[in-house]
């Protein structure tokens, strides 16, 4: 009997009613004849909310707690999802993470995954249950703590699962028919795509693409498992994320699968810094001791009157003002000028495998931004990604002049947004 791993977002558990329909899906597919294990994220904005309350109550909850405590929007959902499936005659267990066997590492609010041991999943499934586990969840290898896998942690949830029961697909159920060229919320014309390569979504999640998260997606990779990603308002055909298996597997591909975007990154720029050997390394070294992650750097040519250079980089909002204190804590050390702090920046990225061996791209892309008086910052590429980030207020013009430029618009109307946020 085929198996097939489900996951549905906040957005599609919204409500009593939206869980009953969940809940029909869940059984049709029991029905065609598989075996189904469903990982559920929280109702709706339930995390945000239990998340406001934490900050009502303390500015500074322990991370445990806190973990202890968004892990209970997830269960709630689990138990609701499996009653209604229960009140349409078939039967389900529920799960927490950590009776699924979703075994992590050591950190709150963002532990990783190391091992899956679903021995209870598997026995409810040879015993002809529905399974429903909570997913964003798991207990840490050492300590036996509850530990949470950070926003997003359902899909890497669901993905683990699926690899670890060998199931014959993962169907990620989001509020949008699948994976389009951009964000449907900024851009209506966008189209839907019918198959993406692994290698592309990789890079499209990392640039911000909501749809799936980069460790999902990374997992999927690893592990050559397919994942369909498709509403749970509709009975659509979504995209493929797959895995290419050789040199001529999408010889058809176009250029650009899509343009991202991200409004969750801020900039700091230390001024000032001697340009000798050393002082990058530094500044990283202090950046990276302060456990805070980087994305894009860019360093100036140094002014040949003082030998002293400025050296921009991009880091998560959450991290800024932390990132802020660590560099200043430095200052005296190294000598620089000052640090500037700015958060009211986005980030646009383009991505795509033909970029490969496709002249021009670039010079399309600062085009079209030029065009409509978009004013660059910063600049990044990859093999198959050009990345740039300009002011906030101008990222939604931005990311739709890009999609006109390279012709991604489509013809066939708006697409659907059926609610929520995409999630």
């Amino acid at each position: 009997m085929p198996l097939v791993v489900q996951k549905y977002g906040g957005s599609s558990l919204a409500d009593a009613d939206s869980i009953k329909r969940v809940a029909r899906r869940i059984v049709d597919t029991r029905k065609a004849g598989n075996q189904v294990c469903v990982v559920v994220s929280a109702m709706g904005d339930t995390t945000d909310e239990l998340l406001d309350l934490a900050d009502a109550v303390s500015p500074a909850p322990p991370e445990r707690e806190l973990d202890m405590l968004l892990t209970a929007g997830e269960r709630m959902s689990m138990a609701l999802v499996s009653m209604a499936i229960a009140n349409l005659g078939d039967s389900a267990r529920s799960f927490t993470g950590s009776q699924a066997g979703v075994i992590t590492d050591d950190v709150h609010g963002k532990a990783r995954i190391i091992d899956v041991t679903p021995g209870r999943i598997t026995e409810a499934l040879g015993a002809g249950h529905i399974v429903i586990v909570a997913g964003f969840q798991g207990v840490s290898q050492n300590t036996k703590e509850i530990t949470t896998l950070g926003r997003g942690g359902s899909d890497t949830t669901a993905v683990a699962l699926a690899a670890a029961l060998n199931a014959d697909v993962c169907e990620i159920y989001t509020d949008v028919d699948g994976i389009f060229t951009a964000d449907p919320r900024i851009v209506p014309t966008a189209r839907k795509v019918d198959r993406i390569a692994n290698e592309e979504m990789q890079e499209m999640a990392a640039s911000g693409a909501k749809v799936l998260m980069l460790r999902c997606v990374e997992y999927a990779r690893r592990f050559n498992l397919p994942i369909h990603v498709r509403s749970s308002f509709s009975h659509r055909e979504g995209t493929w994320v797959y895995q290419p298996q050789g040199e001529d597997d999408d010889v058809e591909a176009p250029i650009i699968a899509g343009v991202a975007h991200d409004r969750s990154e801020a900039k700091i720029t230390v001024v000032g810094v001697d340009d000798s050997p050393g002082q990058a390394a530094s500044i990283f070294k202090a950046i990276a001791e302060g456990g805070i992650n980087i994305d894009m750097i860019v360093q100036n040519v140094s002014a040949v009157s003082t030998g002293k250079t400025d050296v921009s980089f991009t880091l998560p909002k959450t991290d800024g003002q932390r990132g802020v204190q660590v560099l200043q804590a430095i200052k005296d050390q190294l000598g620089f000028e000052s640090v500037q702090y700015d958060d009211q920046i986005g980030k646009l990225s383009l991505v795509g495998s033909g970029m490969r061996s496709n002249p021009g791209v670039s010079a399309t892309l600062f085009q079209a931004l030029a065009d409509n008086g978009i004013n660059i910052e910063m600049i990044s590429t990859s093999e198959i990604r050009v990345s740039v980030v300009t002011k906030d207020d101008q990222l939604d013009d931005a990311v739709r002049a890009v999609h006109t430029a390279f012709g991604l618009d489509s013809s066939d109307g708006e697409a659907v947004v059926y609610g929520g946020t995409g999630r």
